[in-house]
């Protein structure tokens, strides 16, 4: 079977999960965060390179401030976790996984920013196995527009090209994305890797991201393998 190298998921439902079940929506992020956990695992097994996930848009601000609280608690303890577990090598699914975080990370507080920057120094050795970016305050639109106004500021008077706007991407180091799977039925990008995913296959998954097992992963796996990228050629 033909695997991607990179894989963009936006992890769509997870307030619909914890709605369906009666209980308040924080619930449903943190069964998402288990989920992931899983899929990162997955895909460190199969040998994927690079696998970007949709935690936090820069349009999530607007949700309603009880859940954003919530959410932003829950990535704090989310990342010092992550910390224990590398630090100790209590978990195997980290092993040989790199961690980057992607996005506008200026809107954080020191505290947070410094945690950040701990963990992915912490596993930044790992070079050769699967490359994990969390997407927080992360907007595609904006990457695109802060790439753009790097290059102005070191090369004034230069007219941009791909490449150079590529380079300047915070994906830089990974290859565009093979594969967008998108949980919870939704058929749109959300503002997520718009530059990236210029060739990038798509695919939609009825269930919410709790849901989403390393087997609803193969079976998005198995429905890639069968497509014709054609990268606007002709189909061979």
């Amino acid at each position: 079977m033909s695997l991607p190298l990179h894989i963009g998921f936006i992890m769509d439902g997870n307030g619909r999960w914890a709605q369906k079940r009666g209980v308040p929506r924080k619930m449903g992020h943190e069964a998402g965060a288990k989920a992931l956990e899983k899929i990162i695992d997955r895909c460190r097994t199969l040998g994927i390179k690079c696998a970007t996930f949709y935690a936090f848009s820069t349009e999530n601000w607007s949700r309603p401030k009880e859940e954003v609280d919530a959410l932003m608690s829950l990535f704090d303890r989310y990342i010092n976790e992550l910390h224990r577990k590398i630090s100790s090598g209590e978990a195997d699914v980290y092993k040989d996984v790199r961690i980057r975080f992607i996005g506008d990370l200026s809107v954080f507080s020191e505290e947070r920013l410094e945690r950040i920057l701990a963990l992915e120094k912490l596993t930044d050795r790992q070079t050769d196995g699967l490359c994990v970016n969390i997407a927080i305050n992360y907007g595609g639109r904006n990457e695109i527009v802060s790439a753009v106004n790097r290059f102005i500021q070191e090369n004034p008077g230069v007219p941009i090209t791909e490449k150079e706007l590529s380079l300047r991407l915070y994906t830089d180091g990974c290859p565009d994305p093979d594969l967008i799977i998108r949980t919870a039925g939704e058929m749109r990008l959300s503002n997520f890797l718009l530059w990236q995913s210029a060739y990038s296959e798509y695919y939609s998954s009825s269930v919410y991201w709790p849901d989403f097992t390393p087997k609803e992963l193969d079976v998005a796996l198995d429905a890639f393998s069968q497509r014709t990228r054609k990268f606007g050629n002709v189909a061979k």
